[in-house]
């Protein structure tokens, strides 16, 4: 696992200040008045350049991120996860994972959590709370695409503030015509993801029919999308196509809808309950031999303790974990540190992505920051920042190598990895928790 150096400030600032007063100039990017903030000796950080200004941290005042993440309600299990591996990052800052924190730049760091509800209504009253303090150098979130896409993305953008999710994955947040100049994303485009799971579906499953079911959330829908066109392309057929609420209970009348076409799989890419609920009526409705398929959103505790014990066969794609370039570090580290800081094994598989995020926006931090040597104040310039993050190339994290592209994707080269119910990756998943079956695809395999 790659170290990071900690520069000392001012000469850092002296060895960047090319790189940073070339990033202070770059204002085409947004609206928002020029801040009025002090500028640093040598024009390192100059804040009236940057249209969103700087943030000032005081002398032994703290650096404040903030997350934007699920942390209620049956999808607690992504954004908690999520959250405690940004806690893991913080506390690796000195470079001993100890349940103590370390500092950046000599401030302690401080992390706003604040809920996304895996919804838009979430993502806009979270994302509107944070856009309003001007101490939040950043954020990470969302949990959800719906709470990001159009809106958390949106809302944040409009001020300046870096939105870098870990678990993100619609495949329009990062498009060109909807991509937001201050979002990125550590976590997968479902592009590959959807390509994957057709791909094992076809080529593993011997299917030559496939219907999907999915709820109204942007996730969802892109994932299914995405599966339904390789699946097509790869010569098979889609038998039904249904959609569900994500507050329904009662899903038989759609089921038996599918159960018409006696499709060979049903892949259901949604949030729990509503992939445990398809799970379980599922099997008394859909006819024998049809196998059911979910996906990250899936792959989490919450379906184990709503699903219960087998009663049919079910797969979920996820990130590889299996493969995750953390190594030792990630092993014999980063979890057992996980599991006595929370008391548990990860639920979900998006901490490692989280981790990474932190990682780069540390590194990216200490890239841009300048010192206004009259008040000792911290200035870190917003859109400095972004454009940091998104030249990111080449870092080792816990989830492989990290490449950002101009459109926010930095988890360019993905594992993904198919996962046999109750074998899963997570608190409550059993032995052996092994994909059953993986494979890695770019962005430009799949574009």
């Amino acid at each position: 696992m790659r170290r990071r150096k900690i520069f000392a400030t001012m000469a850092m600032i002296a060895a960047l200040s090319l790189i940073a007063a070339a990033c202070g100039g770059d204002d085409d990017e947004g609206g928002g008045t020029t801040a009025t903030g002090p500028t640093t000796t040598g024009g390192a950080v100059d804040c009236d350049a940057d249209p969103f200004g700087c943030v000032e941290i005081a002398a032994g005042a703290p650096i404040k991120l903030a997350s934007l993440l699920a942390i209620s309600g049956d999808v607690a299990f992504l954004g908690t996860d999520s959250n405690n591996g940004l806690i893991l990052a913080i506390d690796n800052l000195d470079g001993t994972i100890d349940g103590v924190p370390g500092q950046l730049l000599g401030h302690d760091v401080t992390l706003q959590q604040e809920d996304d509800g895996c919804s838009a209504e979430g993502g806009q009253a979270g994302a509107t709370a944070l856009a309003a303090d001007p101490e939040i150098v950043m954020v990470f979130g969302t949990s959800c695409s719906s709470a990001a896409l159009g809106v958390a993305d949106t809302i944040l953008g409009d001020k300046g503030i870096l939105l870098i999710s870990p678990s993100n994955t619609n495949p329009g947040l990062t498009s060109e015509e909807a991509h937001q100049p201050f979002y990125a994303r550590t976590a997968h485009n479902d592009k590959i993801q959807g390509a994957i799971v057709a791909e094992y579906a076809l080529n593993e499953l011997g299917a030559t029919t496939a219907a999907t079911i999915n709820d109204e959330s942007p996730y969802a829908d892109g994932l299914a999308a995405a599966f339904r066109d390789n699946f097509e392309a790869g010569g098979g057929t889609i038998t039904t196509i249904e959609q569900v609420n994500s507050a329904d209970t009662d899903l038989g009348p759609v089921l038996t809808s599918i159960a018409e076409g006696a499709p060979d799989v049903v892949y259901g890419p949604n949030f729990n309950p509503v992939c445990a609920l398809t799970y379980q009526q599922g099997a008394d409705i859909l006819p024998a031999g049809t196998v059911q398929i979910g996906s990250d959103g899936c792959l989490e505790s919450g379906f184990l303790e709503t699903a219960g014990s087998p009663n049919a066969v079910y797969y979920a794609s996820s990130p590889d974990v299996t493969v995750f370039q953390g190594g030792a570090f990630y092993n014999d580290t980063f979890l057992p540190a996980y599991q006595e800081q929370f008391g548990t094994e990860p639920t979900s598989v998006f901490h490692a992505h989280a981790y990474d995020a932190a990682q780069i926006v540390f590194q990216a931090i200490e890239a841009v920051a300048g010192m206004d040597p009259s008040t000792e104040t911290l200035l870190i310039s917003r859109t400095a920042l972004r454009d940091a993050v998104f030249a990111t190339s080449g870092y080792e994290g816990i989830t492989g190598i990290i490449t950002c592209n101009e459109l926010g994707d930095c988890a360019t080269d993905v594992t993904i990895g198919v996962f046999e119910y109750p074998n899963w990756p997570v608190e409550g998943g059993a032995e052996p928790s092994d994909p059953v079956y993986s494979d890695t695809k770019t962005l430009a395999d799949v574009a």
